[in-house]
């Protein structure tokens, strides 16, 4: 008699020990692989592959690596077998959560004190776009962050900052200073030409105003570059 294959045994037909929610409820998110709570938000498999399996396809299509995997937009995931826009979407918006997560100061508010304070909170928020962005963080007179926001989204090579917008929300928040901030996709931490006028154009808008740019910071997979550490402000 040939034994079953349970990779493509339904989830549901398995003793409840071993079932991934069933699994959270009795002993807790930590005893769950990512496979397996990736299968919680796909729910169910296909004929061939359960909900576990097609995880375990997903995870390893990307070298174990779940920076890698929040990348994907809603096609790139449905190019599985098994994943479809329904599922697309779900996984898609477990990522984007935990990036607002990590975008939303905590209740005892972000106090900005050095370029890493904010650098390591950039890189969390930004590090999954494939093309550049350009955000502002917006602060009081104690460097607590009042808000941070996206002002433009560009393409593989660059974005473009618009000072009017940056300004004009700078001063509906009363904030007195702001750190203006974006990503290089390609990893490379050097500051481009475009990135150095931009930071001149602002601060000099921004000083008529009376509102201080503390820095501009770029960020990486790499890490973090600095202009004010680097003393280019």
């Amino acid at each position: 008699m040939e034994t079953s294959n349970k990779t493509s045994m339904p989830i549901r037909t398995w003793a409840e020990d071993d079932q991934p929610r069933y699994k959270l409820i009795s002993k807790g998110l930590d005893y769950l692989s990512t496979a397996e709570l990736l299968s919680i938000l796909l729910n169910a498999g296909t004929k061939d592959n359960n909900a576990i399996e097609i995880s375990k396809q997903l995870f390893n299509k990307f070298n174990n690596n779940l920076h890698e995997l929040g990348k994907l937009s809603i096609v790139d995931f449905m190019k599985f077998n098994g994943v479809g826009f329904a599922k697309g979407a779900m996984l898609c918006a477990a990522f984007e959560l935990g990036r607002r997560r990590y975008a939303t100061p905590p209740e005892d508010k972000l106090y900005i004190k050095s370029s890493s304070d904010l650098a390591k909170y950039l890189k969390s928020v930004m590090m999954d776009y494939s093309h550049e962005v350009f955000a502002v963080t917006y602060l009081n007179r104690a460097n607590c962050v009042k808000h941070f926001g996206v002002v433009s989204k560009g393409g593989w090579t660059g974005t473009v900052a618009d000072p009017r917008m940056i300004l004009k929300k700078a001063l509906e928040l009363h904030a007195t200073s702001i750190i203006l901030c974006h990503n290089h996709p390609s990893g490379n931490l050097n500051p481009s030409k475009s990135d150095d006028d931009i930071t001149q154009k602002i601060k000099q808008a921004a000083a008529f105003m009376e509102i201080n740019v503390l820095d501009h910071i770029i960020v990486s997979e790499n890490g973090y570059y600095s202009y004010a550490d680097e003393g280019r402000l």
